[in-house]
């Protein structure tokens, strides 16, 4: 009987993107729970969807100066790529198990363009009752009232179905697979066994965190100021 394979822990998610996980999906959360609540409930609906513009213009900087497994490069995969790992056809080097694999890749740009195009919506949106975004003072009435449209009927279930299925997708790997997505997103650590030790960790050091602090304060900053075009 052969002995259990033993695994090394590799950070795969530096700290910065671990606190954009978490903080978009309280952010998310909330802004369906206070559209569904509705009337003054709305004021923090727009607090939380402003919350997630910031967090989608640092992921958009991140993807790009953020550590090893953070950027885009590393997840961003090609069809034949795609194709192979639903063949279970792995190559040495492609790293399927690290960061994210390529069908959790697809998830992973959905769900952001979704959110951009939420956002943007709800930017110029005109619920003519309770709510008005910062931006629809300059978009036509109708433009306003077709951007409304979207965000509360359409793209808010397109959106809950795709928070569902990331829930999904979570509990799936921890009882089929058993694989445990959640613990590496709070530590940052993944276990990772020696057929592929040669997994590149991700830069986490103090530099990088001052550097994603002072991107973070930037796309706060620019949330804030759209904010204020409807003041």
């Amino acid at each position: 009987m052969s002995k259990p394979t033993a695994l090394s822990a590799v950070r795969i998610w530096d700290l910065p993107s671990r606190l954009f996980h978490w903080l978009l999906a309280a952010a998310v959360f909330g802004a369906l729970g206070t559209a569904w609540v509705g009337g003054n409930a709305m004021v923090w609906h727009m607090r939380c969807g402003l919350t997630v513009l910031a967090l989608l213009l640092f992921r958009a900087a991140w993807g790009f100066v953020g550590g090893r497994w953070s950027r885009f490069a590393s997840f961003l995969y090609a069809p034949a790529t795609l194709q192979r790992y639903l063949r279970g056809e792995a190559r040495p080097g492609d790293h399927f198990d690290a960061g994210h694999s390529p069908l959790g890749a697809l998830s992973v740009f959905g769900l952001l363009v979704l959110l951009a195009v939420q956002v943007a919506t709800g930017l110029v949106a005109d619920d003519e009752v309770a709510f008005k975004g910062p931006l629809n003072r300059y978009v036509s009435n109708a433009r306003g009232l077709v951007a409304t449209g979207w965000h509360a009927d359409i793209g808010a279930w397109i959106l809950l179905a795709l928070v569902v299925l990331h829930i999904a997708a979570i509990a799936y790997y921890r009882v089929r697979k058993q694989t445990d997505l959640i613990s590496p997103m709070l530590s940052g650590d993944k276990p990772i066994p020696p057929a592929a030790a040669d997994t590149p960790p991700s830069v986490d050091r103090a530099g990088t965190r001052v550097l994603a602090l002072v991107i973070g304060a930037v796309c706060a900053a620019f949330a804030v100021w759209v904010a204020s075009l409807g003041l």
